[in-house]
Order: C-alpha cells, then sequence, then structure tokens
C-alpha cells in the first residue's frame, strides 16, 4: 500500500521489486505475475483459430502479417489480482524466422512457452515446417540462455535443470531425449481431415510426432475446430498461460485424437521407427532424430513450402485497409508510374558515344 510521502518512484520501484520477487518463485506451484506464450508453426494451419478461441473471443480469424501480439488476464480469485498472459503469433510459416528473436528475450524466457502448431491436412510439410521452426527458436534461446549465464548464472542454470524435470532422474530415455529449453506443445491442427488419411499414413505420422515431442521433452495433441477438442486445446494452454492445472490423461491410439503431456510417453511405447530392420541398417544417421526424419521423407516426401512467394503486398490486403492511406498511396504510385515513363523517354532519347 504507497504511503502519502510517496512519490512516482518511489511507486513504481515498489511495483518492479513486487513483480520480481513474484517471479522469482518456483516449483509447480509457483505465482508467476506474467507469462509469455508464443504460437509458431504451418502458413495458414491454424494458429489463429486457436489462439482465439482460447482467449473466448467470437471473432472471424484473419491471416496473420508477420508477428502479432495480444493479451489475457485471469483472475485467480475473488478480490485477487489478474494473471497477465503475453500471446505472441508468427504468421507467414518459415519465411518470416528473422522474427523469432522479438518476443523472446532475457527478461521472459523463464516464463516463456512454445505452441507450435502443425497442419495434420499437410503431411509433406510438416517435418520441414517443424525443423525449420525449432531449429531457429532453439539457437535463439541458447544464444539468450548463454548471455543470462554471464550476468545470473544461477537462473540459467536453474532454466536449464527445468527443461529436465519432465522425466524422473530414473527414466530410461534420459540418455536418448534432448529438452527443449522452456515448455513446447506440439500441436496437430485439421484432425477432421487428417481422421480420413489412410490407416498406415496415420500411423507413420503419429509415431513420428510422438518421437519428436519426447525427444524434445514436449506436450503433444491433435485437435480440430470441434468444442470438444478445443476443450483440451484450452486447457494445455491455460496451463502454460496461466499456471493452470495440466491434464495428465494420455490417449496415444493412433485411431483417436493424440494426447500426452510433457514426460508421459516413452520410447518403450512409442516404438521402432516405421520401416524394416533391413531398410534401418541401410540409413545413415548420426542421431535418433535424423533417423526418424530420413524414414519419415521416405513415406512424404518434402515439397517446396514457398513460403517467400506467397506472401502479398499488405498494402493490397482489404482487412488493412484505410482510405486517407490508401489515397495518398494510390497518388504516390501513379507519380512513380510517371517517373519511370518519362525517365524511360529521357534515356530513349540520349545519344551515347559509339567510340567510347
Amino acid at each position: 500500500m504507497p504511503r502519502a510521502s510517496d512519490n512516482l518512484w518511489d511507486i513504481a520501484l515498489a511495483e518492479v521489486q513486487k513483480k520480481e520477487n513474484l517471479e522469482s518463485q518456483d516449483g509447480d506451484g509457483a505465482e508467476v505475475w506474467e507469462r509469455s506464450v508464443f504460437f509458431i508453426g504451418n502458413k495458414n494451419g491454424g494458429k489463429t483459430t486457436i489462439l482465439l478461441r482460447c482467449l473466448d473471443r467470437d471473432e472471424i480469424p484473419k491471416p496473420t502479417l508477420a508477428l502479432e501480439y495480444t493479451f489475457g488476464r485471469r483472475a485467480k480469485g475473488h478480490n485477487t489480482p489478474k494473471d497477465i498472459a503475453h500471446f505472441w503469433e508468427l504468421g507467414g510459416g518459415t519465411s518470416l524466422l528473422d522474427l523469432v528473436r522479438i518476443p523472446i528475450t532475457t527478461e521472459n524466457i523463464r516464463t516463456f512457452s512454445v505452441v507450435m502448431v502443425l497442419d495434420l491436412s499437410r503431411p509433406n510439410e510438416l517435418w520441414a515446417t517443424m525443423e525449420k521452426l525449432l531449429q531457429v527458436t532453439r539457437k535463439h534461446l541458447d544464444k539468450l540462455l548463454s548471455e543470462l549465464g554471464k550476468t545470473n548464472s544461477k537462473l540459467a542454470n536453474e532454466i536449464k535443470q527445468k527443461a529436465w524435470r519432465i522425466l524422473p532422474k530414473d527414466h530410461a530415455d534420459r540418455e536418448l531425449i534432448d529438452p527443449f529449453p522452456v515448455p513446447l506443445v506440439l500441436i496437430g491442427s485439421k484432425y477432421d481431415i487428417f481422421q480420413d488419411f489412410d490407416s498406415e499414413k496415420r500411423k507413420i505420422i503419429c509415431k513420428t510426432l510422438r518421437f519428436v515431442s519426447h525427444y524434445y521433452g514436449a506436450s503433444l495433441m491433435f485437435t480440430s475446430k470441434s468444442e470438444p477438442h478445443m476443450v483440451k486445446t484450452r486447457a494445455l494452454i491455460n496451463h502454460l498461460a496461466f499456471g493452470l492445472d495440466r491434464s495428465k490423461s494420455v490417449s496415444s491410439d493412433p485411431n483417436k485424437p493424440l494426447f500426452i503431456p510433457a514426460g508421459l510417453d516413452s520410447l518403450s511405447h512409442i516404438g521402432s521407427p516405421p520401416v524394416s530392420d533391413s531398410d534401418i541398417g541401410q540409413l545413415y544417421a548420426r542421431t535418433p532424430l535424423e533417423l526418424w526424419k530420413k524414414i519419415y521423407d521416405r513415406s512424404f516426401p518434402a515439397t517446396n513450402i514457398g513460403d517467400l512467394k506467397e506472401i502479398k503486398d499488405p498494402a493490397k490486403d482489404a482487412q488493412f485497409a484505410e482510405n486517407e492511406v490508401d489515397a495518398m498511396r494510390a497518388q504516390k504510385d501513379q507519380e512513380l508510374e510517371q517517373y519511370k515513363r518519362n525517365a524511360s523517354k529521357s534515356w530513349k532519347g540520349m545519344e551515347f558515344d559509339s567510340h567510347m
């Protein structure tokens, strides 16, 4: 409670100290004042739809142009301050990888989570999208942790150790996985289309995503726009955004939507890669992840995503229409075209010395 003698700087300092005290608490039951969730994944894969549904916003999803931000609040109880969740969404699939570094900073890395939305209806693009986004995001996270280690080695070590807590110390897979530095969720979207795939194709995709999510210490779930699926999706996002309890139920049947929280799967349950032993012997791979990639590519050869070519001029996008700005833009475009025509005539009329 501010005192009458406190000036503006005293009050601001008290607020900052209060925030730091809250963020310094640890453990599953820790109280965190603010959290951040970063949505990445396939272009047109359903990231915005999932985010809006999780925030209970009845809006028609619009294409994400580049990097968009919104937030949500949730009260812990009656007459208690509301927790704040910052939501970032990267548009363009893998075409805007440089923007990954903007929402993740040393100031929020401790309370940061990543949600990757993968379009199950486009299996030939799935691995390439997943690989590129995870590599760039992890590289930036590792860089931040290295920088943080120079100024606050204790906090940097705590973040690294926390990533390993998803598995018990005696878990048989501890030596075979490489946990993501921050909480990671893989969401397979458009399950309503995926469920009509050939059973063998579904099995390969399910086993592969189970391996990848387990390897990175991530949670995995499949979803669609149907309300029963969205209920579980909202619960998982709320766990990341507001620290609510997460479901510990597991569904690993490839004939049903997968739902496997981080740390509740194992390589023995996933089974061997979907290929014959003789074929495995012919494949050279330096890591288990590389082996699964090569096997997945056999069934679903990577296609050229072509994200860069698909990016449209935002000035021509109806959702960003501004009458006055658009009118001025049209005038400047006309002036530019006139300049080009005049310049063209000037160059054509010039006489060049053929002896030069």
